[in-house]
């Protein structure tokens, strides 16, 4: 199996970033890392492997890239208004310098936005967004609120609100999307959701799926038993639902 390391420095960010690539042909998977993971999690976590066949038939090319959430959205030293900022100039880096990489090394028409806890919500976030730039979405265990306070999860921005905010927050924006083009292009998506039963998330996950029916949205919206809210898990849903 095809496996590259990749670093360079990135403007916007002002950082060095890394990413690794798995496999050489077939659908790009853009796959981001949970909270505290790394670009090297999804190995880690042999989530790599369990959709190996998949790799070395041409089917899948995974792109793996590294995470900043605890100089944006979990740095909570910073204002809230700068943890959105900065996770605004980590979504325009993936913008602007991963997706050309992808692009210039594998044409596929087919992209695909996936991750697992927080990583399923910048999977989400960033294809709902950007639905003209993804073909898939495919989320493990996510929640697509950071302002709701659950079990022992916080508020991500401690009660303050922005207009950068509310617009990186799935279950916000979507009820008001009335743009067609977008809406269409959501339309067009192939998205999948799951969610064990026992996640504290499971509610924004069933109240995610019910703003996606209102808008005329196809989706689907798996759920496991108990949390499912592991590597052990993820590592059955990816050949599933990938």
């Amino acid at each position: 199996m095809n496996r590259e390391y990749h670093r360079w420095y990135s403007h916007r960010l002002g950082r060095d970033m890394e990413l690794l690539i798995f496999g050489h042909a077939g659908a790009k998977v853009l796959v981001f890392p949970t909270r505290d993971g790394r670009f090297y999690e999804y190995e880690d976590l042999r989530l790599v492997e369990s959709v190996r066949h998949k790799i070395e038939a041409g089917q899948l090319q995974l792109y793996c890239v590294d995470s900043i959430d605890w100089e944006s959205l979990y740095c909570f030293w910073c204002h809230p208004a700068d943890r959105i900022r900065r996770h605004q100039a980590f979504e325009e880096y993936v913008l602007n310098e991963v997706l050309p990489l992808m692009a210039l090394k594998n044409p596929h028409p087919c992209t695909i936005a996936h991750g697992c806890s927080l990583g399923a919500y910048h999977a989400v976030n960033i294809a709902f967004r950007h639905p003209h730039l993804f073909h898939k979405v495919a989320a493990f265990s996510g929640r697509y609120d950071l302002t709701l306070n659950v079990e022992h999860f916080r508020d991500l921005f401690d009660g303050y609100r922005d207009d950068l905010i509310y617009f990186h927050t799935p279950v916000h924006y979507l009820p008001g999307l009335g743009c067609p083009n977008r809406l269409a292009a959501l339309r067009r998506m192939d998205i999948v959701l799951v969610i064990g039963r026992e996640d504290p998330f499971l509610d924004n996950n069933r109240y995610l799926s019910r703003i996606l029916w209102d808008k005329g949205i196809w989706h689907a919206l798996h759920e496991w038993d108990g949390r499912a809210h592991q590597g052990y898990h993820w590592r059955r849903m990816a050949p599933l639902y990938l």
